[in-house]
């Protein structure tokens, strides 16, 4: 599974340290510099993104026990993220976490489509702006 990353798990060393908790054989790599074509990064507590724009990350592969690892890292249970699929432009998805700007204490101004819950949110600004991960070797 691709994990489009974009804050501090761009680096291996973090995603060493996320990820050692983790079984033996727990396995990850990686991949490709990538851009996300229709959310931004912005800043908190903790980066996130916010509608519009692009940022630059890597495609991080893990196999589902490193996903769960890192659904605790970014505190999904705790409401802070929410985890989500996006297209990758050549094939398959990434899932790509977005963070919560009011529980990130964002300062900057930032709106979702209108919603009762913040994933329903996302996933409505996801599907309508048609947000995609693109590989570094696929960019036009």
């Amino acid at each position: 599974m691709f994990v489009f990353v974009y804050g501090t798990l761009t680096d291996p060393g973090r995603v060493a340290a996320v990820l050692a908790d983790g079984a033996d054989d727990l396995e990850y790599e990686f991949a490709n510099p990538a851009t996300l074509e229709g959310l931004h990064r912005v800043d908190g507590e903790y980066p996130t993104l916010a509608p519009g724009g692009s940022a630059e990350g890597r495609l991080l592969e893990v196999d589902p026990a490193g996903i769960e690892m890192l659904d605790a890292y970014e505190g999904v249970e705790r409401g802070l993220y929410v985890r989500v699929a996006v297209p990758v432009a050549d094939d398959g998805t990434a899932w790509v976490y977005v963070g919560d700007p009011d529980a990130l204490a964002v300062a900057d101004a930032v709106f979702w489509p209108p919603g009762r819950q913040f994933r329903d949110r996302v996933q409505t600004y996801l599907e309508r702006e048609r947000v995609v991960v693109r590989r570094a070797n696929d960019r036009a």
